[in-house]
């Protein structure tokens, strides 16, 4: 399911990025701008990392046992659905209010990277002794 998820988030990041550069250039505000960039590149990366998980788990099934990387990639799902839709809907209904989930979006998303990155450590130090 992360390489659906993944590929998905992938989508909507290119499909908003594409109504950003096409539909609000001319109408929204600099700062309104720089967020929704900040939000699409946000997405964008995780969405590449959630499909690398799912790629990795269709690759080599024992890798689906490592609870930490699924919830890693579920994090990373959650975090970028809060931190980056959070932006896009506020810019949709002219809602700055919906930027409030943010943070919280923000801060699963450094969990899930913590995550990874002691997901990898593990996997080093395995492999080295």
């Amino acid at each position: 399911m992360f390489l659906f998820f993944g590929a998905l988030l992938g989508f909507v990041s290119v499909a908003f990025g594409a109504f950003a550069a096409h539909g609000l250039n001319d109408v929204a505000s600099d700062a309104t701008l720089n967020s929704l960039a900040v939000a699409i590149n946000y997405n964008q990366i995780n969405a590449v990392v959630i499909s690398a998980i799912g790629l990795a788990q269709i690759a080599n099934p024992k890798i689906i046992n490592v609870s930490l990387l699924n919830w890693s990639a579920s994090l990373l799902i959650i975090g970028t659905v809060l931190f980056s839709f959070s932006v896009y809907l506020s810019v949709v209904f002219e809602s700055p209010g919906l930027t409030s989930l943010m943070p919280f979006g923000g801060m699963m998303i450094i969990a899930a990277w913590l995550l990874t990155a002691y997901v990898g450590f593990g996997i080093a130090r395995d492999r080295n002794e």
